[in-house]
């Protein structure tokens, strides 16, 4: 049997440092250590709500209305309708956490083919690893273990109009995180098992020309509600959790300065699509908020009106991205971004920075995480992405 003090660590590793937040809590009550009570929403592989490539991780996080690329599967598929290129690859790595462990990574690679005029079809590949961590049993040689975890996607957008798309991926996701048997501080055993689920993203996105301040622009909106799926558990007749639905709202303008300059403001707004804990009594029983044992439907539409708190608290729950793009030549870019998230919510606030370069078919990005060293693990954190851009074969120029 798998040592117990190893598998709680790993357990309290897994749930708390990937999930972004590494929240401000003491053990009891949910309480902060300036008197504050927080109450933030868990959910199960919450690797699906990080940011995996560069440009977008560099304007704040984001990327739910900018113009498309590769990595716009992530951040709202229905922009492919409009991607430019016929062909596109992405690869993106992020070490992630690495203030805290060694060996964990974020690895995503995406692609896309423009069927016509209208329609892109595509898919990526997300992975996660936790590294290695040692399993021991009774105090003997312990046995080396990676946990980790993946998604696949495929997605579809189609164009309606010159102005219009709507979007949808398909996902399988596959979580590894432990094996063998737990026993758990009341004595109970369970089996620790793979979680797995299938879930689908819905998105829309609206683009239009116009004039602002005398210089030609672009408006766009973008909206998608990702990860509408099963619930999954990690051992054999466990309790089941919600993925981590979520809904991603944005804007964004591109002024057209002249002919070498381009400049972009972007502003998203997030909020998870899943219950938020009540609060009880010492026996258990709810005092304010709403039972979070319920239906993944019942889950989505209730997420709206179901904190203790009540409105104040519902407001408390969204999280704000705003990020700019500097394009000179199109061929150079500067970007920089601020994300927000309220302190009983996560606490999760950092500056993001980071540089583009374009050259001929090859798009090479970094980003840079900005934040308070000793309150946040994600300070300092670096992301970096490759694209090719396969452009269209003129048949004119490859005569003899």
């Amino acid at each position: 049997m798998i040592n117990k003090k190893s598998t709680i660590c790993f357990c309290f590793i897994v749930i708390c440092l990937i999930n972004q937040s590494v929240i401000a809590q003491s053990l009891e009550g949910n309480t902060q250590t300036d008197g504050k009570t927080s109450n933030t929403i868990q959910t199960a592989v919450p690797f699906l709500l990080v940011a995996p490539d560069a440009r977008s991780g560099a304007m704040g996080d984001a990327g739910v209305a900018i113009s498309p690329d590769a990595n716009s599967i992530h951040w709202n598929p229905a922009k492919m309708a409009f991607v430019e290129n016929p062909v596109g690859v992405s690869l993106s790595y992020t070490p992630w956490l690495r203030k805290l462990v060694p060996d964990i990574d974020l690895a995503y690679l995406s692609g896309y083919k423009r069927l016509d005029s209208r329609n892109t079809i595509g898919g990526s590949l997300r992975y996660f690893s936790l590294g290695t961590i040692i399993f021991t049993q009774d105090g003997e040689n312990g046995t080396p273990y990676s946990p980790n975890e993946f998604a696949i996607d495929g997605f579809f957008a189609r164009q309606f109009g010159e102005n219009f798309s709507l979007g949808t991926s398909l996902r399988y996701i596959r979580s590894v995180l432990g094996y063998g048997e737990i026993t758990s501080s009341s004595g109970n055993s369970v089996q620790a098992q793979p979680a797995s689920a299938v879930a689908a993203d819905i998105s829309a996105y609206f683009k239009k020309g116009t004039v602002i301040f005398g210089k030609d622009a672009q408006t766009s909106f973008g909206l998608n509600i990702s990860n509408i799926g099963t619930k999954v558990s990690y051992s054999s007749g466990g309790q089941k959790s919600f993925l981590p639905t979520n809904m991603k709202l944005g804007a964004a303008t591109t002024f057209n300065l002249d002919d070498y300059n381009k400049f972009t403001v972007a502003l998203d707004l997030n909020k998870l699509l899943v219950p938020t804990n009540p609060l009880t009594d010492v026996n258990g029983k709810i005092i304010k908020g709403k039972d979070p044992n319920r239906s993944v439907p019942s889950g989505i539409f209730g997420s709206f009106s179901d904190a203790p708190g009540g409105f104040s608290e519902e407001m408390k729950e969204i999280s704000y991205s705003i990020g700019s793009e500097y394009w000179y030549s199109n061929q150079f870019a500067i970007r920089a971004g601020y994300f927000y998230e309220n302190p009983l919510k996560g606490d999760r606030q950092y500056f993001t920075t980071g540089l583009g370069l374009k050259y001929n078919v090859f798009n090479l990005d970094v980003a840079y995480l900005l934040a308070n060293q000793q309150k946040s693990p994600l300070a300092q954190t670096l992301r970096f992405t490759l694209i090719f851009n396969f452009e269209k074969k003129d048949p004119a120029k490859m005569a003899p």
